[in-house]
């Protein structure tokens, strides 16, 4: 990772997961891709802490962590096995 992808600001809409970097690019990638915060509440993804060096996010009402170089990639979180 370059310095250039770390993370400046983040903002969560009803649909959509936006991150500012260091480089001045901003990666904007569908809430839905996240179930975590898509089903959290607005208060819920207001609280996000940059994590990891710069280089991650971090909801603890949720338990959620993304990072830079996954956003980038445009890694959606992995499914859940279904629960009997």
């Amino acid at each position: 990772m370059s310095p250039g992808e770390k993370i400046v600001d983040v903002a969560v809409t009803e649909d959509e997961l936006r991150v500012d970097l260091l480089d001045g690019r901003t990666v904007t990638v569908p809430l839905a891709w996240y179930p975590r915060l898509l089903h959290a509440s607005p208060e819920q993804r207001a609280n996000w802490k940059i994590a990891g060096g710069g280089y991650g996010i971090h909801w603890p009402d949720v338990d959620e962590d993304l990072s830079s170089e996954g956003i980038l990639r445009g890694a959606p979180a992995p499914r859940q096995p279904a629960r009997a």
